[in-house]
């Protein structure tokens, strides 16, 4: 049977629907699984029987995440949060983790998840780090690799892909900072900026920075592995 990948959803400001890019659906369905759009909710017990339902999470990407959450105030460069979201991506997540069932995630959801396990991370890149940075916001189609990472060897972006240097698509203007056990960095931009991290106490827990969903429309064969592995893990 075909896994059930929840995907977490986006919405606008002040708006009454939720949504998912194409290419977020796609890339499950392609890989073998059955996406369900998964909408915010808020009761601890509608999460749990969410997390008990679904064969895997799918964190996708979207808007800023309240800083509040990691002990903060808003940083004068901070765009927009929408708390609903928050604060069930986060449940769901911890939720998700404790049944170790596996979990992906992509720019936000790479951020969220290090967010769920007592991390922290720059509300702004280019304001809160000194050293001169790549362009992360770039410049080019969403399915352009921009910029290289650099793939620790042994993690299991490494055993997926087989290889220590990716090319990656870039869109974000917040990375994570500090990553906190379970959690490893493992893949890191030439400029220091954390770009992938994963869990050493669960199954399948992979967060990435940059997007491989919009990279499977040129046939990227390490975007491939990534959902593949993903789905496969989900399957078991």
């Amino acid at each position: 049977m075909k896994p059930l990948i929840g995907i977490v959803t986006s919405t606008e400001l002040e708006q009454d629907y939720y949504f998912t890019s194409t290419d977020n659906v796609n890339a499950i369905i392609m890989a073998g699984g059955i996406p369900v759009l998964l909408p915010y909710y808020q009761d601890q017990e509608t999460v749990e029987e969410i997390a008990r339902k679904i064969d895997g999470l799918y964190a996708t990407g979207g808007y800023d995440i309240d800083p509040t959450l990691f002990g903060e105030e808003p940083h004068p460069k901070l765009g927009t949060i929408i708390p609903e979201r928050d604060q069930f991506e986060i449940a769901l997540m911890r939720k998700v983790l404790e049944l170790d069932k596996p979990l992906l995630g992509v720019c936000r959801g790479s951020q969220t998840l290090n967010i769920a396990l007592g991390g922290d991370m720059y509300q702004d890149i280019y304001a809160q780090i000194p050293n001169q940075l790549l362009q992360h916001q770039q410049k080019a189609p969403n399915k352009h690799g921009s910029h290289f990472v650099a793939v620790k060897e042994g993690s299991l972006l490494n055993q997926l892909t087989g290889k220590a240097r990716l090319r990656v698509n870039s869109r974000h203007h917040q990375a994570n900072r500090s990553v906190i056990e379970p959690l490893q960095i493992c893949a890191q931009a030439s400029d220091g900026v954390i770009e992938a991290i994963e869990s050493t106490a669960h199954r399948f827990v992979l967060a990435l920075q940059w997007h491989p969903e919009n990279m499977l429309e040129v046939k990227d064969e390490d975007s491939e592995a990534i959902f593949n592995g993903f789905i496969k893990a989900c399957t078991r």
